[in-house]
């Protein structure tokens, strides 16, 4: 199952990567990440908005250093050490798959699952394992199927 949160009093601020980690009981050091379609409220010293992979020990520390929302951002989880060159960077803006109610899938190629940053006003969460389904449902009662979600 895909979720979305969104609408909801339950989070002080959408997109807040380390606040997602955290509900989903996910350690971000447990895998490779390739994150695309950046764009954040501000920009921490030495960080790039370009498509980009991180080992999950960066992003961990990334995370912990800077408070950053991420107003657009798809961060894709990769197996540590399987970085692949996607043909296409996976995109949440305008992006059809996540609204035509069906369950999309990752969309880099070897990704075990995905968590897209929509318009800083939601959280989509694409093929978690199911502990981590869970565990974010039991944290923000207010998710929902994403293939329920109408914008």
């Amino acid at each position: 199952m895909n979720l979305i949160l969104e609408k909801t009093d339950q989070v002080r601020w959408y997109t807040n990567m380390r606040d997602v980690f955290e509900a989903a009981n996910i350690a971000p050091q447990d895998y490779d990440w390739y994150v695309s379609d950046i764009e954040t409220n501000w920009r921490p010293p030495g960080f790039s908005p370009d498509n980009q992979w991180f080992s999950g020990d960066d992003l961990a520390a990334f995370l912990g250093t800077y408070e950053v929302q991420f107003i657009w951002a798809v961060f894709s989880a990769a197996p540590k050490g399987v970085r692949s060159t996607p043909a296409m960077a996976p995109y949440v803006e305008d992006n059809p798959q996540y609204w035509d109610g069906t369950e999309p899938g990752p969309q880099l190629e070897g990704a075990l699952f995905e968590i897209a940053c929509w318009d800083s006003s939601g959280t989509i969460l694409i093929n978690l394992p199911v502990p981590a389904i869970h565990s974010f449902i039991t944290r923000y009662k207010d998710a929902k199927p994403l293939a329920t979600a109408r914008v």
